[in-house]
């Protein structure tokens, strides 16, 4: 009698231990809602890891390379305005000071390439945007240069 006493007990505590472990829907829906949060938040983790890896500043090798390229054009667009500017005094036509007041454009843009170059050097911005950006502002003013033609309205 006693081991029968003992051993409904023994299946009493062990039932009760199974059912109490059991969770209800309601708790297993929240579960489930905790681990979609943690989920989400792992991924905005994941999302801005990429972004910063992708947002690299330049390596010093490729710095070096790009800098060198970039200023070799910015010297050829000093050159160029400089021939420009020598051109239009040679000449001496009618529109003198619009076709200087032009170069002048062209002159402060170059200078301004020259303190955007200088300033990448010393900040932490997306290295391909501004590569990107400045080779095309950089192209853009080496055509407008190509382009650029002394406006004689005066003479024939």
């Amino acid at each position: 009698m006693k081991h029968t006493i003992l051993i409904l007990a023994m299946l009493f505590i062990v039932f009760g231990t199974f059912f109490n472990s059991c969770k209800s829907p309601a708790e297993k829906v929240e579960d489930a809602q905790n681990k979609v949060q943690d989920a989400k938040a792992d991924l905005k983790t994941v999302i801005k890891d990429s972004l910063t890896v992708e947002q690299k500043a330049a390596n010093a090798e490729e710095w070096k390379i790009f800098r060198n390229e970039s200023q070799v054009k910015i010297k050829n667009n000093e050159i160029r305005i400089d021939a420009l500017k020598s051109k239009i005094k040679r000449e001496g036509s009618n529109d003198k000071a619009e076709n200087e007041g032009r170069i002048d454009s062209l002159e402060i843009k170059n200078m301004e390439l020259v303190t955007r170059m200088d300033n990448y050097e010393k900040g932490k911005s997306n290295w391909e945007t501004f590569k990107l950006e400045f080779n095309r502002d950089l192209d853009g003013l080496g055509e407008s240069l190509k382009k650029f033609t002394i406006r004689n309205k005066g003479k024939k």
